[in-house]
């Protein structure tokens, strides 16, 4: 498989994946509150996304130069790393308010 074929792949996934969390963000953030499932839900999110920028930000450093891919990834690991410090109020925010903007960095 070509890079640039990996990196289509790649943005593709990563495109999809913020299109599931803003569904769940649909649901609002009572809900994400209520649900236990959606917080472990948009940890799970966030691990994806960053996975997939880091990668991004490797195969293609110029074309995802933006500061978002670095900070997703940055993210990631605080979330995977750091599970037991999580302040579930600023994952929603995240989730809610920079994933929207990262994907609008891939579409432009």
């Amino acid at each position: 498989m070509k890079d640039e074929d990996r990196v289509e792949r790649w943005i593709a996934d990563l495109i999809s994946t913020l299109d599931q969390a803003a569904e769940l963000v649909a649901r609002g953030e009572e809900a994400y509150r209520l649900d236990p499932a959606l917080p472990l839900a948009f940890e799970a999110l966030s691990n994806r996304v960053g996975e997939l920028a880091k990668r991004l930000v490797t195969a293609a450093p110029e074309r995802f130069a933006s500061p978002l891919f670095r900070q997703a990834a940055r993210n990631r690991d605080f979330v995977a790393h750091h599970y037991d410090r999580i302040d579930h109020a600023i994952l929603w925010r995240t989730v809610r308010d920079s994933f929207p903007v990262l994907r609008s960095e891939l579409v432009n």
